[in-house]
């Protein structure tokens, strides 16, 4: 390669993985590294959403059996079991094998049991014409927008209201799972496998939609009684696809997912502490703080 030629960013992935620079690996599961080009199908890609929907419907099941049939059989009674705060903490703490296991599946697809590169394949680098600043700005312009339209229309106590107000563990434990291994499972399986698969086979409008519709989808559940939070996850869901869509690249959509709930996990965590007093005295700010804690995704 000559020094005074830029390399594109496709180029330097391939010669990383040559046995000399300016070769072809020799290795030929190592040649297909293009983000809209995957080394794996539609069907492929499908079974992975799948099985992760399932993973997280069903993993966090496992450690409240035994609590339930201990509470059943050494106290005699399941009345109250819906609400008991314990519970919910511990089916919350089992979204972690959750997310663990389908990173483990999106791993097993993509690198073929470990005979392709991972972070290479799904283009986990920055474009050159949309870099961190970008993607950081993008996320609070999100956010904050996100925290007007949930003010503005309203809506019923959700799912994961009642799961964070039930233990200040429990959203601790929301908090760190919506900042930490939330954003990268999730735009892993939607923005990396799912989006390369449909790309390839429908082209990039027909991927957008539907990417935009599972991942919007998925979350209905949580949200099904607040219009405003489906909103703003359905316009999240929408701008993170087409940031993938238009920068060829998946790392921009995981660092604004990751800001757009690092934020509100910030102020889940703050918000017993000061968003209470603020929103019992009438505060601007404290209604502010509420709508964006509504938003975590």
């Amino acid at each position: 390669m000559s020094t005074n030629e830029p390399a594109s960013p496709d180029k330097l992935l391939i010669e990383t993985y040559s046995d000399a620079p300016g070769q072809q690996p020799s290795h030929p599961a190592f040649v297909a590294l293009k983000p809209d080009d995957p080394p794996w199908g539609v069907p492929q890609a499908v079974m992975v959403w799948v099985v992760s929907v399932v993973l997280l419907l069903f993993v966090p099941l496992i450690p409240v059996i035994p609590y339930v049939v201990y509470k059943v059989f050494v106290h005699g009674s399941a009345e109250g079991l819906g609400t008991d705060p314990n519970l919910i903490f511990i089916s919350i703490l089992g979204v972690l094998p959750a997310h663990a296991l389908t990173f483990l599946v999106v791993w097993l697809v993509v690198t073929r049991n470990g005979r392709r590169p991972f972070w290479q394949t799904f283009g986990w680098s920055w474009p050159r014409n949309f870099g961190p600043w970008k993607a950081i700005g993008l996320a609070v312009l999100l956010l904050a927008f996100g925290g007007l339209v949930t003010q503005y229309l309203g809506g019923a106590e959700t799912q994961l209201d009642q799961i964070i107000n039930s233990s200040l563990k429990a959203r601790f434990v929301t908090a760190f799972l919506a900042a930490g291994t939330g954003p990268l499972v999730e735009e892993l399986v939607y923005r990396g496998v799912l989006y390369a698969a449909f790309q390839r086979v429908l082209g990039m409008s027909w991927a957008v939609v539907l990417v935009s519709i599972l991942f919007a989808g998925v979350h209905v559940l949580q949200y099904y009684n607040n219009l405003g939070v489906i909103a703003v996850v359905s316009l999240l869901s929408i701008a993170l696809t087409l940031v993938r869509a238009r920068t060829g690249r998946l790392l921009p959509s995981y660092i604004i997912h990751f800001v757009f709930n690092g934020i509100q996990a910030i102020i889940l965590v703050l918000q017993p502490f000061v968003g209470k007093s603020l929103i019992e005295n009438k505060a601007p700010i404290g209604s502010v703080i509420h709508s964006l804690a509504q938003l975590l995704t």
